[in-house]
């Protein structure tokens, strides 16, 4: 819960909830403007002004971003020179391993292993970047439930940095802190992490840390002096822990050794938890498939919901053989590949002139203004016929040529003097030959913003017609039942307009003092209706639900329960969310328990129990829920809730998976690159790419698009690639 005196928002970031509050700083949760959930830490008014703080944050800021591997929480934003300095990361909802060994006691089995070996691929990666963290605790590491993500970089140092490391200053936390940071902190290098790891095992595995005492000057003597108390620890992870926390750091292991000799010591998941798992899927033709509203597959209908609908939409524990591998491992190949793609009819043919190629949505365009904004720009792109028109924080909305990889053109629509910190584009739809943009302008340092709809010609990017539309009441603009749907500048009524011209069709008044969003079903706009400053998801909170006649605007209107849950999509005719158990938990909750369906015609709904948890990034396609998840893909009916099949990656933070046009395989592609196909029905995995682009440090997932027979493929840092997906190793030429 927020107090009383914390800001309401920092850096455009509204503030949901405290998270934490620290020696430096208070964290807090926090939903940017398009509606991805972020961990904000906020520097201590007291230390604002202190020059050794912002340096030291600065430094903090510097660490994260160099770090981003799948088992940390990348930088998505920060300022270290404003007023109260801040940093946004990613949002991860878990519990700490401090808190979770506090409510369910010491690990056991798989949950020790995954554990084990992720914090070794962590440590890995923190070091390769070239940074000691410095304070490995169990609050300072989340237990996701696809690995362990290490956070709070704050007193971590690049290797090659001593300036901020003063003599006789001691920072971290006595009881996992190395006797070379007790002596020297100036000193300390990867080793002191390895000694800080063994004695975080000890405590997940007995509950107690090896040097735990009542007094941290005790614990520092004990650290300094004493054996660690391992009596608790089985054999043989006792002997690996006694290495790690030997006094002299050139006794303890190396990374690479440690992750070896845990792989050894710590059991296997159970015999049936095998990487890839098919149990049951109706053949296709059984179920009919299913038309996605365009503008809106993972659209986020806010009345309904209280989770953040990025990557976060599930919940689901990686294969701890991940750890093993690794975000450079090659690709891979051996027993579980399928037929070789040149040997196979599953590939549909490829657009015409199509060649493998490469390029980026900041590339130089043939028509209009070159790229503005290439940082932190959280592109994201729709198809057309064989082009992509994608937009972005920043970013000014394009056309690439997906046989190609030519930027055709770059619209040049924004106000003349914005400031393109503050300058979003999202592309809703792409409706014939109208591209419909949203345009978000202003809105910085907690001020309001305001927005714009601005349809685009998609062959040339002109402009044929823009309205404004309002951002506080009223709901987004969308397209559904062949219209472009906008509120009016009140708020108070929706305006069918024509994606041509933006002639009015039809006009419909909105629920009062309630804020509506509408996606398409079955092209019929269909729209949900919540009271403004009400809670989603209160007890007995309803909804306005509003099924519109696209014909002439004739609206039926019902009142039912709130559903609080992300919308995935239709199925049948009906909506389909996912939902929550707990949409007030913060860290540590769970997600995607339930499946809530929607019929729009009645509100009649119902609710199919899941078979477990999961998390990652989710798509309906053809009536299966497919999950992506770091380590993981997963195919579950959504008719009875139940697993059709999973396989195992090597992909890190993966995007929503998506089929090819004859729905027999599925894609999904990592933040870098790394594609992965599988059978759509078995869940064969046929084949994973290496990577494509550089690990970005951002909060956001890759996506993949389906162009006739070929992929194209959007990374966070803006860089694009087109695949043959029946030859992926083909180097693709440079656009």
């Amino acid at each position: 819960m927020l107090h009383k005196d914390d800001p309401r928002s920092v850096g455009g970031y509204r503030l949901l909830d405290r998270l934490g509050a620290g020696g430096m700083g208070v964290v807090y949760r926090a939903r940017s403007r398009s509606g991805r959930e972020v961990a904000v830490k906020v520097v201590h008014a007291q230390y604002a002004e202190d020059a050794v703080f912002r340096a030291r944050f600065r430094q903090e800021i510097d660490a994260v971003r160099k770090v981003s591997g799948a088992f940390t929480a990348p930088v998505v934003d920060a300022d270290p020179e404003a007023v109260r300095p801040w940093m946004a990361t990613q949002f991860v909802p878990a519990q700490s391993l401090a808190e979770r060994i506090r409510a369910e006691g010491p690990l056991r089995g798989a949950d020790l292993r995954r554990l084990a070996l992720g914090l070794v691929e962590a440590l890995r990666d923190i070091h390769r970047a070239g940074v000691v963290h410095r304070d490995l605790k169990p609050a300072n590491v989340l237990m996701a439930e696809e690995g362990p993500r290490v956070i709070d970089f704050g007193i971590s140092r690049a290797a090659e940095n001593q300036t901020l490391t003063e003599t006789g200053l001691l920072i971290g936390t006595p009881p996992f802190m190395s006797p070379e940071q007790l002596v020297d902190s100036r000193s300390v290098g990867p080793a002191s992490d390895v000694f800080s790891l063994g004695g975080l095992l000890a405590f997940a595995v007995t509950g107690r840390g090896p040097f735990d005492a009542d007094s941290p000057f005790v614990a520092a003597y004990r650290v300094m002096n004493e054996e660690p108390a391992l009596d608790a620890v089985p054999p043989p992870l006792r002997e690996i822990l006694g290495r790690c926390l030997a006094k002299e750091p050139k006794d303890r292991p190396e990374l690479d050794e440690l992750g070896r000799e845990f792989a050894r010591a710590l059991p296997e998941p159970a015999p049936d938890d095998a990487s890839t798992v098919t149990l049951r899927r109706p053949e296709f033709g059984q179920t009919r498939p299913v038309t996605l509203p365009p503008a809106r597959r993972r659209r986020r209908l806010r009345p309904l919901l209280a989770v953040s609908a990025a990557l976060v939409v599930l919940a689901a524990g990686a294969e701890s053989w991940w750890a093993l591998r690794g975000p450079d491992a090659p690709p891979v190949a051996g027993a579980e590949q399928g037929p070789s793609p040149s040997a196979s009819s599953r590939w549909a043919p490829l657009p015409n002139g199509f060649r493998p190629w490469q390029s980026s949505v900041y590339a130089k365009a043939v028509r209009g203004p070159q790229a503005l904004s290439d940082a932190n720009g959280y592109p994201r792109c729709r198809p057309g016929g064989t082009a992509l028109f994608c937009g972005g924080n920043g970013v000014l909305a394009v056309r690439i040529d997906a046989v190609t990889g030519t930027v055709e053109w770059r619209a040049d629509i924004a106000p003349k003097g914005v400031s393109w910190d503050e300058y979003d584009t999202a592309v809703i739809d792409v409706y014939g030959d109208a591209v419909v943009v949203q345009e978000l302008l202003g809105g910085g340092d907690g001020g309001e913003p305001s927005a714009r709809l601005s349809v685009l010609d998609a062959a040339s990017g002109r402009k044929l017609w823009s309205r404004a539309v309002p951002t506080d009441t009223g709901g987004d603009a969308t397209v559904a039942g062949g219209a472009v749907l906008t509120p009016s500048p009140d708020g108070r009524s929706l305006v069918a307009r024509s994606p041509r011209d933006g002639s009015a069709r039809w006009t419909v008044e909105l629920p009062a003092e309630h804020y509506c969003t509408f996606v398409d079903v079955d092209r019929r706009p269909f729209g949900s209706c919540a009271a403004v400053g009400g809670r989603s998801g209160a007890e007995g909170g309803t909804a306005v639900y509003l099924a519109v006649d696209p014909s002439d605007g004739s609206v039926r209107r019902f009142e039912g329960p709130l559903i609080d849950g992300d919308y995935i999509g239709v199925l049948d005719g009906r909506l389909l969310f996912q939902t929550v158990r707990d949409p007030d938990v913060s860290p540590g909750g769970t997600a995607g328990s339930s499946l809530v369906s929607l019929d729009p015609s009645t509100g009649a709904r119902r609710t199919v129990r899941l078979a477990r948890d999961y998390q990652g990034a989710v798509s309906l396609e053809r009536g299966v829920l497919y999950i992506a998840g770091t380590g993981r893909v997963t195919a579950v009916s959504p008719a009875d809730g139940k697993e059709l099949w999973t396989a195992a990656t090597t992909l890190e933070q993966p995007g929503p998976p998506v089929l090819d046009r004859w729905g027999r395989t599925l894609y999904t592609a990592s933040l870098t690159g790394r594609v992965a196909a599988f059978d759509a029905v078995r869940g064969t995995r046929l084949w994973e790419t290496a990577p494509r682009s550089a690990q970005p440090n951002l909060g956001d997932s890759a996506t993949v698009h389906t162009v006739e027979g070929a992929l194209v493929v959007l990374t966070p840092n803006g860089t694009l690639f087109g695949i043959d997906p029946g030859h992926p190793e083909s180097t693709p030429a440079q656009g």
